[in-house]
């Protein structure tokens, strides 16, 4: 008997000591650990999701806004941002700075989207967000390209999933960000499988590619199509021409593109285009992430 009230209170011990130890784990860190340790961004997490059919190995980081442990009831939406090396941190501190002062955007759930463990971030980029596999003739030699279909199948059926069961997501508001080619993958996205988003930041996107192959799909998605339910902002830089050295003219394609879209007077598409002035290529997508948050997320 006495042996047996041992072992409960051992038991007992470490079941308090777990639960210390988890409840611990859940706190955000407030104070960064030093001793020369790497550099924690505050009030993040990191998710291992797999994707089963490639076999490839990625990862979503999760930043969630302030108010979420203190209003269990709420929904947010959801913001996926591909390149999320570089995206998430970025984005995870404009948000909370636009409202330092008073709301400028609403409170959201940050998605980053990482590349494929294990690889560079150009393969796995030119691989994932890529429609045709028909690029640029200076692609390195080995590279893949044109698996952007696959990827957003990924997406689709295993990324959005965990994340809707994971969090308090609200499934109307789901939306996504990308740059560049990330920006090429939202457009792909918005006219194979416009309702998998209700909005899209489509940042210095990539429409030359494949001989401007993303125009096709958008007069294809047409043909069908009487209306083309999202709210999009696109951004460029002002130095993003073959002026300035730039082999395509993506102020050029971003114009065309806008009046494409607006000429089809889809009742249900809220679309609104900016060239930014005094940015390039590398330098416009902050100024073009905090924008588009105003666009698609402004406070109520």
């Amino acid at each position: 008997m006495k042996y047996a009230s041992t072992v409960c209170a051992i038991l007992l011990a470490v079941s308090l000591l777990s639960y210390g130890d988890a409840a611990q784990a859940q706190q955000p860190v407030k104070v960064q650990p030093g001793k020369g340790s790497p550099y924690i961004l505050m009030g993040t997490e990191v998710w291992d999701v797999p994707d089963p059919v490639s076999r490839r190995g990625y990862q979503v980081f999760v930043s969630l806004p302030a108010s979420y442990a203190k209003e269990p009831s709420r929904r947010y939406p959801v913001l996926f941002a591909t390149d999320a090396l570089y995206a998430f941190p970025v984005l995870s501190q404009i948000s909370r700075r636009l409202n330092v002062e008073h709301p400028q955007v609403q409170d959201f759930i940050l998605v980053g989207l990482s590349y494929a463990n294990g690889e560079d971030g150009a393969l796995s980029r030119d691989r994932d967000y890529t429609p045709p596999p028909n690029g640029p003739s200076d692609t390195p030699t080995g590279a893949v390209q044109g698996h952007g279909l696959a990827y957003q199948s990924y997406l689709r059926d295993y990324v959005l999933p965990f994340i809707a069961k994971r969090y308090r997501t609200d499934p109307r508001r789901s939306l996504f960000l990308g740059h560049s080619y990330g920006g090429l993958l939202g457009a792909q996205i918005l006219f194979t499988d416009p309702g998998m988003f209700s909005g899209y930041i489509l940042g210095s996107p990539s429409l030359w590619y494949d001989k401007h192959h993303v125009f096709d799909m958008e007069a294809a998605y047409a043909v069908n199509h009487r209306d083309l339910a999202a709210k999009v902002y696109m951004y460029v830089g002002e130095y993003e021409t073959s002026k300035f050295n730039r082999t395509n003219d993506l102020v050029a394609d971003n114009r065309a593109f806008d009046a494409a879209l607006k000429k089809r007077k889809y009742p249900s598409l809220a679309l609104k285009s900016d060239v930014l002035n005094d940015e390039d290529h590398l330098s416009v997508a902050p100024r073009g992430f905090t924008h588009g948050l105003k666009y698609l997320l402004p406070a109520r």
